[in-house]
């Protein structure tokens, strides 16, 4: 095992072991219920992404990187975002999209700020680059705000929120991504994703995370209901017609996910000016491309994405004092309101991903859908790697 994969563990029992749930199932628990797919062992799912990452071109430290990245989603329940996303980046290194020898740039700054090339990086890179940036600033001013353009995707936006509150920060993170919402009202697709991430520390090693798409869903978790060929709840995409769709495939291929809320009826127009607001802090900071110039991350992409994103980090110690005291008694409020449900406890936010990490470390496996499997074997035969080993 790795040195840093042992460090990651290592920091997630440090930060957890406090802090006891009794949740009558965890994701995991009832993806190993619900469905039989194959379970790989964490170690393995990281040599298989490391390999992958390298044969394609990535210097191995940043290999390690991204593949970090992309295991943490897949450990706290975020499939969409983790092994799901790798041949995209693979495919993209192979047909130089991505430039995963290059280091980001930093173009102008000031204390407390800094713009940013990502210069086509993996995400990782310019990810580590940009917060470890931003941390570094908000320790010496009490705030850092970094805004880079020419990035790539970079996975879960809390893991990068989380890097800064690791360093005792609020940590903050944001992008934009190619338009596939339909903001309110609209036929056409001309919105991102474009997640909001917020980590904040508390006393006793317990954190408040918050990490969420712009839209009802994220379009990686309808690719894994493809993966499982399954159906997507009513409401989180519409079809050609313009009309809700359950179709996975057809959802995926309209590519018109509903903003946050849904329909105007129901406040969906409070995720499409989230989606909006997302946009000014990175494409408007930037020089990035807006969302509605970033193309589709395909297989045949020919060019870089442009995408803008903004890292944030802020000490709480330049403010009132106790501040982590004031999150762990919000945490320990919510936690203890009571539930419709009895056996459904009240949950923090980021409460779910930390005990889905938990459970998955202890167990030391990961379950994927059987058409994911198959999938990357087919990749490892085309460039030439030892294919996933199923437990």
């Amino acid at each position: 095992m790795s040195h840093c994969w042992e460090k990651a563990k290592g920091l997630l029992y440090t930060q957890c072991q406090p802090i006891q749930f009794n949740y009558a199932e965890t994701l995991q628990e009832k993806r190993n219920r619900n469905e039989n797919m194959p379970e790989v062992q964490i170690e393995e799912v990281r040599r298989f992404m490391v390999e992958s990452l390298v044969v394609a071109g990535a210097p191995e430290v940043e290999a390690e990187a991204q593949a970090d990245l992309l295991l943490y989603a897949d450990t706290v329940g975020h499939f969409s975002h983790g092994l799901n996303r790798l041949e995209l980046y693979v495919n993209d290194m192979r047909g130089g999209v991505t430039k995963p020898d290059l280091k980001p740039v930093v173009l102008k700054e000031t204390v407390a700020t800094a713009w940013v090339d990502g210069m086509d990086t993996l995400g990782a890179t310019a990810g580590n680059f940009c917060m470890d940036l931003a941390i570094r600033k908000a320790k010496e001013t009490g705030i850092g705000w970094v805004s880079a353009k020419r990035t790539n995707h970079f996975g879960m936006a809390g893991y990068w929120a989380k890097k800064a509150e690791r360093e005792g920060m609020i940590g903050m993170a944001f992008t934009n991504s190619a338009p596939v919402m339909a903001p309110t009202r609209s036929k056409q697709s001309a919105c991102g994703t474009n997640p909001i991430s917020m980590a904040a520390p508390a006393i006793g090693g317990d954190s408040m995370v918050v990490d969420m798409a712009t839209t009802t869903a994220a379009m990686g978790k309808i690719e894994v209901q493809i993966h499982k060929k399954a159906p997507i709840p009513e409401g989180w995409a519409l079809g050609p017609d313009g009309r809700t769709t359950t179709d996975s495939q057809l959802a995926f291929n309209t590519a018109k996910l509903l903003p946050l809320g849904g329909f105007e009826n129901t406040s969906g127009y409070k995720g499409y000016c989230l989606s909006a607001m997302v946009e000014i802090f990175c494409s408007g900071l930037s020089g990035s491309n807006p969302v509605h110039k970033v193309p589709a991350w395909t297989f045949d992409q020919e060019v870089p994405p442009n995408l803008g994103q903004c890292f944030v980090a802020i000490d709480p110690e330049c403010f009132a004092p106790g501040f982590a005291e004031r999150v762990a008694d919000c945490l320990a409020h919510w936690r203890n309101l009571e539930p419709v449900d009895p056996s459904m406890p009240v949950l923090a936010p980021g409460d779910k991903e930390r005990d889905n990490r938990r459970a998955t470390l202890e167990k030391g496996t990961v379950t994927y859908p059987q058409g994911q499997i198959d999938s990357y074997g087919q990749m490892a035969k085309k460039i030439g790697i030892k294919p996933l080993v199923v437990v």
